[in-house]
């Protein structure tokens, strides 16, 4: 149990930095992360840090797809933590 805690923990630092990367990327006009790769950082595991990201950072906040898909992905993986612990006990 405390290797996944670690590995939510660091997935989700990670996430909040390439996002926030991604931002200064944006500002001073370099290369960008994709999408699809900011998705599937928050698919596995890294949901949480996209999306304090997305409020500490202000970005991707005008796209309907991360305002949405980020916190269903945070909905869907909390279901899953649920069922899994319903099922252990």
């Amino acid at each position: 149990m405390e290797i996944l805690i670690t590995y939510i923990l660091i997935i989700n630092v990670f996430a909040l930095c390439v996002s926030g990367y991604d931002k200064s990327a944006a500002i001073h006009d370099r290369r960008r992360i994709p999408e699809k790769s900011l998705f599937l950082l928050a698919v596995i595991g890294g949901s949480v840090g996209i999306y304090a990201s997305m409020f500490l950072f202000r970005h991707k906040t005008r796209h309907i797809s991360f305002m949405l898909g980020i916190p269903m992905i945070i909905a869907m993986q909390l279901a899953l933590v649920w069922m899994f612990h319903l099922k252990n006990n």
